[in-house]
């Protein structure tokens, strides 16, 4: 049994950073999964592949894992580059491409 150790990041859809600092700890897969033949659906009998683990800090879920004798792997987070951008500079006479909507 094994898993994985993991911060979220933030969707597409968001702007702010809500949901991002949880650590979750998620099983990876054993068994493969299949296709019903009646429904067409994605099935696997690995009910573990369902569970997300959330916890506060890294080392919260780390100890849950060592304690239930789980292997895990750290994927350690990627913090967003954020660039300081004013609007006044979309204006500017010295832009290196021109302005269009």
């Amino acid at each position: 049994m094994s898993a994985k150790i993991y911060r979220p990041a933030k969707t597409a859809m968001q702007s702010g950073k809500a949901k991002t600092q949880v650590w979750i700890l998620e099983f990876d897969q054993v068994i493969p999964r299949k296709i019903d033949p009646m429904m067409g659906y994605t099935t696997s009998a690995d009910t573990r592949q369902q569970l997300k683990l959330l916890f506060e800090t890294q080392e919260q879920a780390e100890a849950y894992a060592k304690r239930e004798g789980i292997d895990y792997r750290v994927i350690p987070p990627k913090e967003a580059k954020r660039q300081a951008v004013s609007y006044t500079d979309n204006f500017k006479y010295s832009r290196l491409q021109p302005w269009t909507h």
